[in-house]
C-alpha cells in the first residue's frame, strides 16, 4: 500500500513546524494505533475525579459526560449510511483510507494532549471542583487521624486543580466566569490547606493564571487569521486579568502566600519549588500592578523574609528570585526604602556583597543575583537618609576595595559610588572617597587599565555604561569638593600628571558619546520633518520624548564629559591649552562645549525647595552659568 500515492499532501511553507511521520507505517505501528474496542468514548473535558484511572461507580458528573457523548454521536453518520463502496456520503474515502487517517489523527491527539475548553464545560468543571473541595473537607473533618480515609479525595482535588490551567488560553471568556462563580475564594482558601502539596498546587495555578504572557495565544491566532493586531483582545485580556487580580487581593491572597513561605521547608524539593512559584506569583502581581509594591511591603511580612532569604550563605535559585523581588519592591519607592532601613536592610546587602570582593559569581544566574543586590542598593541610595547610613556602614570603603580587585563586582561598585556621591547629600561620601585613596583606583578604571581583558567575562557590563558611571563620579567630585581643599587639589593634580593623559581620555569619551548621539539626532530630525510635512503639531510631550531618547543615546555622557572638561580648564591653564589643541584637531572649539552645557542648563530646574518650603536657587544651574561664562571668555 503506497500512502504517498494515496494522499498528495501540499508542501509545507518555509519555517513551518509540524510533526513528521515515517513514509509508510509498519504493521507494529498499525497495531499500536488500532482501537482495542469497537467504540471509543470521546475525550472528556476533565480526567477522572480520583486522578488514578481506576474504575468506579458512575457519578452525577459522569452521567453529564455520557449525555454529552450521546449528543456528539448524534451528529456522526452511521456505518449503514456509507455507500456500497464503503465511503461516507460526500467523503470520497474508502475504508482503507479512513483507517490510515484515523492512525494519523490518533497520533496527533496523543501528541497534543489538550482539549479545547468551552464556557459550559468550565461551569460543569467548577461545579465538580466545588463538590470535590467539600468532600475533601468533610472527610478530613471526620477522619483527621486516618489519612487512608481522605487520601483519595486529596488525589481528586489535586487533579481538579490542574484543570484550571487551560483557562489561560482565553482569559476574556473564562476569567470573568471564574470570578463570578466564587471559585477564587475557594482557591485562595486552599492556600491554608493542611496538605502543603495542595497549597503548592494552588500556587502553581495562580502563577499560570496571572502570568504576563496569558492570552498571547489568542493574539497570535488573530494575527495569523488576518484579523488585525489583536489590540482589542489584548485590552479585554488585561481587563479580565485585572478583575481576577482584584478578586485575589480581596481574598487576602498576599497574606496567604507569605504565610506559606513561613511553613514550607526548602530542604524538601517539592517545597523548594513551592517557594519559587510563590515568588513567581508576587512577580506577576507587581508586574501587572506596580503600585502594589508599597502595599505588599506595608501589609505583609514579605520584605523581612526577602532580606533574610538573600542573606542565606548557600546560593540557589530561590535566593536569586528573592533578590529580584526585593529589587522590584525598592525601585522608585521611598516608602519601601525607609521600611527596609528600619530592618537594617542596608547592612544586610553590604554583607551579602562582601563575599564578591574576592571572587566572581559561579554562573549567569548568580551574576543576576549579585546584580539585583547592587541595583537594590542603588535604589536605596537615591534617598538622602540612606547616603548617610551608607557612609556610616563603611559602604564607600567596601566599594573602593571592590574596585581594586578588578572582578565583575568592580563595575557595579562604580555604579553604587556614582549614586552615593550624587547631590549635595553625597558631599561627605565624596570626601570619604578621596580619604580612603579612592582616586588612584578610580583613575585606573577611568583610563581603562586592568579591565579590558575581563570585558568578555560572564555578565560583563558594556564599556559605554561603565564610562557613564565614571563620568558621573567625576561630576559629583567637582561639584561637591570645596575649592582649595586638599581633596580638590588632589583631584585636579590627577588631570595634570602624566602629560595631561586624563584630559586626553576625557576627550575620547566625549567623542564616543558624540558619535552615538549623532545617529539618534538624525532619526529625530527625520521624524520632525515628517510631522511638519503632514502639518502635525509638535507637542511638548514629543519634545520631551525626543530629549529623553537623546539622553539615553549618549547626551548624558556628553554633558557630563563637557561639565568635567569645563571645570578642569577653569582650574588649570595648562589643561585648558591642552584641551584647546585637542578640540582644534577635530575642527571644534569651546563653542561646541558651550552649546552642550547651554542645553543642559535649560533642562535643569530653576529653583529647589528649601527646608521650610521656600524656593532656593538651583546650585547646579548657578555652576553651569559660571562655567559657560568662563568658556565664552576663552573664545574672545
Amino acid at each position: 500500500m503506497d500512502i504517498d500515492k494515496m494522499f498528495k499532501l501540499p508542501a509545507l511553507p518555509a519555517g513551518a513546524t509540524k510533526r513528521k511521520f515515517p513514509d509508510a507505517p509498519t504493521e507494529e505501528a498499525l497495531k499500536r494505533f488500532r482501537p482495542e474496542e469497537p467504540e471509543q468514548p470521546a475525550p472528556s473535558l476533565a480526567p477522572p475525579a480520583n486522578g488514578k484511572g481506576k474504575g468506579k461507580a458512575a457519578t452525577v458528573s459522569e452521567e453529564e459526560d455520557e449525555e454529552e457523548l450521546r449528543y456528539a454521536r448524534a451528529d456522526l453518520p452511521d456505518e449503514e449510511d456509507a455507500d456500497e463502496d464503503g465511503r461516507f456520503f460526500g467523503g470520497g474515502l474508502n475504508s482503507e483510507q479512513n483507517q490510515i487517517l484515523d492512525i494519523f489523527e490518533a497520533a496527533g491527539d496523543e501528541d497534543s494532549g489538550a482539549v479545547t475548553m468551552t464556557l459550559p464545560a468550565l461551569r460543569r468543571q467548577l461545579g465538580r471542583f466545588e463538590r470535590i473541595v467539600a468532600k475533601n473537607a468533610e472527610q478530613r473533618g471526620k477522619y483527621p487521624d486516618d489519612p487512608s480515609r481522605f487520601i483519595e479525595s486529596e488525589s481528586d482535588l489535586d487533579s481538579a486543580l490542574k484543570q484550571f490551567l487551560p483557562l489561560t488560553q482565553n482569559p476574556p471568556l473564562f476569567y470573568p466566569e471564574l470570578v463570578k462563580s466564587g471559585a477564587i475564594a475557594l482557591l485562595t482558601s486552599l492556600l491554608s490547606h493542611e496538605n502543603t502539596d495542595i497549597a503548592i498546587d494552588v500556587v502553581e495555578v495562580l502563577q499560570e493564571l496571572t502570568d504576563e504572557d496569558v492570552g498571547a495565544e489568542v493574539d497570535d491566532l488573530l494575527e495569523e487569521e488576518g484579523e488585525g493586531s489583536g489590540g482589542g483582545i489584548a485590552t479585554k485580556t488585561r481587563m479580565a486579568m485585572g478583575e481576577l487580580i482584584d478578586e485575589l487581593l480581596n481574598n487576602s491572597v498576599m497574606d496567604l502566600l507569605v504565610a506559606n513561605l513561613g511553613r514550607l521547608n526548602e530542604e524538601e524539593d517539592t517545597d523548594t519549588q513551592g517557594v519559587f512559584h510563590i515568588l513567581g506569583v508576587f512577580e506577576n502581581l507587581l508586574s501587572f500592578m506596580p503600585p502594589l509594591a508599597d502595599q505588599v511591603a506595608a501589609d505583609t511580612s514579605l520584605l523581612p523574609w526577602l532580606l533574610k532569604r538573600i542573606a542565606v550563605k548557600e546560593y540557589d535559585s530561590n535566593k536569586q528570585y528573592a533578590s529580584e523581588i526585593l529589587a522590584i519592591l525598592m525601585q522608585d519607592s521611598r516608602t519601601n526604602v525607609m521600611r527596609m532601613a528600619e530592618l537594617d536592610g542596608l547592612d544586610t546587602m553590604l554583607k551579602v556583597l562582601f563575599q564578591y570582593r574576592k571572587k566572581d559569581p559561579g554562573d549567569n544566574e548568580e551574576v543576576e543575583f549579585m546584580e539585583n543586590v547592587f541595583d537594590t542598593l542603588c535604589s536605596a541610595l537615591a534617598q538622602p537618609e540612606m547616603k548617610k547610613a551608607f557612609l556610616e556602614a563603611e559602604g564607600v570603603e567596601l566599594m573602593v576595595i571592590m574596585m581594586k580587585e578588578k572582578l565583575l563586582a568592580r563595575t557595579r561598585a562604580i555604579k553604587v559610588l556614582n549614586y552615593a556621591m550624587q547631590t549635595e547629600e553625597g558631599s561627605d561620601a565624596c570626601e570619604r572617597f578621596v580619604e580612603v585613596q579612592g582616586l588612584k583606583t578610580f583613575f585606573a578604571a577611568f583610563m581603562g587599565k586592568g579591565g579590558e581583558g575581563k570585558r568578555k567575562k560572564l555578565g560583563a557590563t558594556s564599556s559605554f555604561e561603565d564610562e557613564e558611571h565614571l563620568l558621573g563620579i567625576l561630576v559629583s567630585l567637582f561639584t561637591n569638593l570645596a575649592s582649595d581643599t586638599p581633596a580638590r587639589i588632589r583631584l585636579i593634580a590627577k588631570f595634570i600628571e602624566a602629560d595631561y593623559e586624563k584630559v586626553d581620555r576625557l576627550l575620547e569619551m566625549r567623542e564616543v558619546a558624540e558619535t552615538k548621539l549623532r545617529a539618534v539626532n538624525r532619526e529625530i530630525t527625520a521624524e520632525r520633518r515628517v510631522m511638519e510635512a503632514n502639518r502635525e503639531e509638535v507637542s511638548d510631550e514629543d519634545e520631551t520624548e525626543w530629549y529623553l531618547r537623546r539622553v539615553d543615546a549618549g547626551l548624558s555622557s556628553l554633558q557630563n564629559a563637557d561639565y568635567v572638561l569645563a571645570w578642569v580648564c577653569m582650574e588649570d591653564d595648562g589643561a585648558m591649552m591642552h584641551a584647546r589643541i585637542l578640540l582644534d584637531r577635530k575642527n571644534q572649539t569651546f563653542a561646541d562645549v558651550i552649546e552642550v552645557l547651554e542645553e543642559l542648563k535649560e533642562n535643569v530646574g530653576d529653583e529647589e525647595e528649601g527646608g521650610e518650603g521656600e524656593a532656593e536657587p538651583n546650585v547646579q544651574k548657578m555652576i553651569l552659568e559660571q562655567l559657560i561664562a568662563f568658556l565664552a571668555g576663552l573664545l574672545g
